[in-house]
């Protein structure tokens, strides 16, 4: 009998805060959710001496990750740089851009699983920050 009212309790708690979909409504946002992707936006990450940050944001489309971000820092004096870390085809890969001002860049690839970013300033290996997952 308790098991019962348990069950029934359950169940009227589901309906009524929507949890219980029908199997229409439960394919159609299951499809909803497997061709778009929204992406993750991330940062601002900053150098050790906060004088450069970046923050940008990460999607995947298709089989194509793509990763566009923004550095900020005062322009002219030295410059700032982003370096991005990433898994691909079973090996590790890692690039840097630089920049002075304020920037925009992109890049994308095929066959990504995680990448990494950190930013440093006054040099490539100056002042870095700490490393982050952004996908």
């Amino acid at each position: 009998m308790r098991k019962t009212l348990a069950i029934a309790a359950l169940a009227g708690s589901m309906a009524v805060t929507g949890l219980a979909l029908s199997p229409v409504a439960a394919q159609a946002t299951t499809t909803t959710a497997a061709t778009t992707s929204t992406g993750t936006s991330w940062g601002k990450f900053f150098s050790s001496d906060r004088k450069a940050y970046t923050f940008g944001k990460t999607w995947k489309s298709g089989h194509v990750v793509h990763t566009k971000w923004y550095g900020v820092d005062k322009v002219g004096g030295k410059k700032g740089w982003v370096w991005f870390e990433f898994y691909q085809n079973g090996s590790w890969h890692k690039f840097n851009r630089s920049f002075d001002g304020k920037v925009v860049g992109s890049w994308s690839g095929k066959g990504i699983k995680k990448v990494y970013t950190f930013t440093c300033w006054a040099g490539k290996f100056d002042n870095c920050g700490r490393k982050y997952r952004i996908y």
